[in-house]
């Protein structure tokens, strides 16, 4: 789900916790460490994001916000702020290339640059999030 977020609009917000969680609290974010990435640069995009992404000739970059049940996924075009909302069961995470991870939603995609270590270190603490928050297997029981 694609949302433009560049206004404070209550159904858009009640949308997006409905979907990930409300906002961790301060002490949550001190736990963890932190709950957004570094700067991240678009290397490749869906149909649908691209579209929003060739409007403007800025660099394509975006950021990711860790929330109790998903991801939000944040990027710029013209003067809008758009949001991918992706919910851990709907999360898949691909490392390809040696400096590319792809974050899947449905018919959605990003790929994105992971060149220094800290994009590596925010990725891992992603993965183990996920897995702690993802449903117990039959194979668990």
């Amino acid at each position: 789900m694609i949302l433009n977020v560049s206004y404070n609009n209550k159904s858009i917000s009640q949308k997006i916790d409905n979907e990930v969680g409300k906002p961790f609290t301060l002490k949550e974010r001190w736990d963890l460490g932190g709950i957004g990435s570094p700067k991240l640069i678009i290397t490749e995009a869906s149909m649908e994001i691209r579209n929003l992404l060739i409007l403007d000739n800025n660099r394509d970059t975006c950021n990711i916000e860790i929330r109790p049940k998903g991801i939000i996924v944040r990027f710029r075009s013209l003067l809008e702020t758009f949001a991918l909302i992706v919910p851990y069961y709907k999360l898949t995470l691909y490392k390809g290339e040696s400096s590319v991870y792809s974050l899947y939603r449905d018919q959605y995609f990003i790929k994105v640059e992971s060149d220094t270590k800290a994009i590596q270190k925010f990725f891992k603490k992603l993965l183990a999030l996920k897995a702690d928050n993802s449903p117990t297997s039959l194979e668990d029981l």
